[in-house]
């Protein structure tokens, strides 16, 4: 049977069409559902076999990106999403998503006792830039641990769109955690394969170590800025009639997918 993907949908969510497209082109079944369901008890999470938090502005962004809705699932949904990351099933959160997962002190997720008291925190915070960014990033994957990324070997090209999507830690010993515990997913990187280097436009938000992805400890846990969904067909590619047909997002999709396949 084709794994079934629950894809939240909260006010001011958007992309979750296009996340559903990437999903059914990798043949899994994914559902749409409103959190408002999940509320009434109309759905149950343990009915899925993965859970996608798209993009867009949950609640407006109100409180910041990412915010409310982090709040949301904290209050209403702590047992649930914490039974299914235990449970080792794919998780993915995209921009607003991501936001969310770090919000929520879903990601990184090693030690909540010292996220909560600051000593080791990650946000996402404003563009160094000081504005919106929407353009087109080439991604490098990392991390072997993140089943999404895993053995990903060619580049991945997809847009961003985002005001608040420069990660940051509060400590170095955090980072360097991050490093060692394989967790650092996806970096920014040139056209060309070339470190960005913190540079723009590579590096479009100035995160530090050009960190565009990162995972939990066991890997089954995703959160990234960019937007892969946005290129599943060779045609969405800005070059396409260039030469440039290609759909290297899908491939983080398929990863999830077969994952969920064979769990």
């Amino acid at each position: 049977m084709k794994p079934k993907a629950l894809i939240l949908l909260a006010n001011g969510t958007n992309r979750d069409q296009d996340v559903a497209e990437a999903l059914t082109l990798c043949e899994a079944a994914p559902q749409i559902v409103p959190l408002n369901s999940l509320h009434e008890g109309k759905l149950h999470w343990a009915d899925y076999q993965m859970l996608v938090l798209p993009g867009g502005f949950s609640y407006a962004d109100a409180l910041g990106a990412g915010k409310l809705l982090a709040i949301d699932m904290q209050t209403y949904f702590t047992e649930e999403i914490q039974k299914f990351v235990m449970s080792g099933k794919p998780v993915i959160g995209i921009c607003n998503g991501f936001q969310a997962l770090v919000k929520a002190g879903i990601l990184p997720g090693e030690n909540r006792q010292q996220e909560e008291s600051g000593i080791d925190r990650a946000t996402l915070t404003f563009n160094a830039g000081g504005r919106f960014e929407c353009r087109w990033v080439a991604l490098r994957s990392v991390s072997q641990k993140c089943l999404w990324t895993k053995g990903l070997l060619e580049l991945i090209e997809c847009p961003v769109a985002h005001g608040e999507g420069n990660f940051q830690v509060s400590n170095r010993s955090l980072l360097d955690r991050l490093a060692a515990e394989d967790q650092i997913a996806l970096i920014y990187v040139n056209p060309d394969d070339r470190p960005a280097n913190g540079e723009y436009p590579a590096n479009p938000n100035g995160s530090i170590l050009d960190i565009a992805g990162i995972c939990n400890r066991v890997g089954n846990v995703l959160g990234l800025m960019p937007h892969p969904e946005n290129h599943i067909h060779p045609w969405q590619h800005p070059q396409w009639r260039r030469g440039m047909e290609r759909n290297s997002g899908l491939a983080i999709f398929r990863n999830g997918v077969q994952y969920a396949e064979e769990a």
